[in-house]
């Protein structure tokens, strides 16, 4: 099939408008909230009685032998697809907004319609398609939430090219470089802390580090304070170009001032340029990069606690299960190999899950009335997930989780407060 012919396809569906509603399996049900909130937030609050309403997709989906009726959109772009070739799949996009939460004992359904499909385009994984789709729920004839979800299909890798491709990710981040005088600075930062060289003849402390004590001369030893790690910013940087390795422009580095009297310059990660002002409070985060940690600053006003996520194989399988996400990429090491990944990796509905949840865990009062979601690099059996959050105002939440390859989402919650 060419291009033509897709793209004609593609205006057919998308002139059906809506499917058919598809009625969820089951009702709103504590035995699925409960398999939900074990995989995805075990501390989250027991016996609710209301459904976290990130779970919206999970109630409909088709699950491992369902099929997908014959006016699903996101099923006839997907078969036209597969077999023009394009044969893979993976989630990059995920918008969704909820009119309100569910209560136990609702029964769903969904209607579906085909949005946009943009192609062909190369990309870090191939040659492939966008498809976009738009999900509305309903409880009863009530509609209670919208999804504009986004793919890409694209070709998977040559057989060849399989067994020696190592990750989905685009290029990897640049690291500095480890001497003498600066290893113990980078050990600090694996530990999580911000050691600053400290002379052992005068006691000056000095930011980066050095052979000599610029203040007395006297050679180093070694010897280092542990910072606060909280700071302003003295002055900062906005970088358009040329491309950085392993990071997404724009992005702002910020040259910090340390109550300890020093000075380090970092990445704002997850702060757009407007956010950011001379003397703005900030505090340090340490960003995985690769086999390093690597300093980076974060606004101390509104930010949320980091929450870590251990991403074991368990936690990849169990969560994909309990959103009833049976894609093979999710569960199966040795096909997530053959089309490009190096493992398994964490689905959307895990991701949407996990950041709705980090923010309803620190304003436990609020309603979560959308999340916007942005994927980027995978993240894998086998490595570490941080969320960072930062509140922009009283509504809207910036998240960030990071793995060892960098972003893997960017996300925006709005929240409404109890008033």
């Amino acid at each position: 099939m060419n291009e033509g012919a897709i793209r004609a396809a593609a205006a057919h569906i998308a002139a059906g408008g809506d499917s058919q509603p598809r009625a969820a399996r089951d009702p709103v049900n504590l035995p699925m909230i409960r398999t939900w909130a074990e995989a995805i937030d075990p501390n989250g609050p027991d016996d609710p009685d209301t459904a976290p309403p990130s779970m919206i997709q999970v109630w409909t989906m088709p699950g491992l032998h369902g099929v997908r009726t014959g006016d699903d959109p996101l099923g006839q772009m997907s078969n036209l697809l597969d077999e023009a070739g394009f044969t893979s799949v993976v989630a990059t996009n995920c918008d969704q907004t909820y009119q309100r939460y569910l209560k136990l004992g609702e029964q769903l359904s969904v209607r579906a319609r085909l949005l946009d499909v943009a192609g062909p385009k190369r990309t870090a994984l191939g040659e492939g398609w966008f498809v976009t789709t738009r999900s509305t729920w309903f409880s009863a004839e009530e509609p209670v939430a919208t999804m504009d979800f986004r793919i890409l299909k694209f070709r998977p890798p040559p057989a060849s090219a399989s067994a020696t491709a190592p990750t989905l990710a685009p290029e990897s981040p640049m690291l500095p470089l480890i001497t003498p005088d600066t290893a113990f600075f980078w050990e600090g930062t694996a530990a999580g802390e911000l050691r600053i060289q400290r002379c052992a003849t005068c006691g000056a402390l000095r930011h980066p580090p050095g052979p000599m004590c610029p203040a007395c001369g006297a050679a180093a030893d070694g010897g280092y304070a542990v910072a606060a790690g909280t700071g302003e910013v003295f002055s900062y940087v906005v970088h358009h170009h040329p491309p950085v390795p392993g990071k997404k422009l724009p992005m702002v580095v910020a040259l910090v001032q340390l109550p300890e009297g020093v000075r380090i310059l970092g990445e704002l990660p997850g702060v757009r340029p407007d956010q950011v002002r001379i003397g703005m409070p900030v505090r340090v985060t340490f960003v995985p990069a690769g086999p390093m940690s690597l300093p980076a600053w974060r606004p101390a006003e509104g930010a949320l606690p980091d929450r870590v996520i251990d991403v074991t194989p368990t936690f990849v399988i169990a969560s994909a299960l309990a959103t009833r996400d049976f894609q093979d990429v999710h569960h199966d090491r040795d096909l997530a190999v053959q089309r490009g990944a190096r493992d398994i990796f964490i689905n959307i509905l895990t991701t949407t899950g996990l950041v709705q949840r980090y923010v309803s865990a620190w304003a436990p009062d609020a309603v979560v009335r959308s999340v916007s979601i942005r994927l980027g690099v995978p993240c894998h059996a086998g490595e570490t997930l941080t969320l960072s959050g930062q509140a922009l105002d009283d509504e809207t939440i910036a998240v960030t989780g990071r793995c060892s390859l960098g972003d893997h989402v960017t996300a925006t919650v709005r929240i409404e407060r109890a008033s």
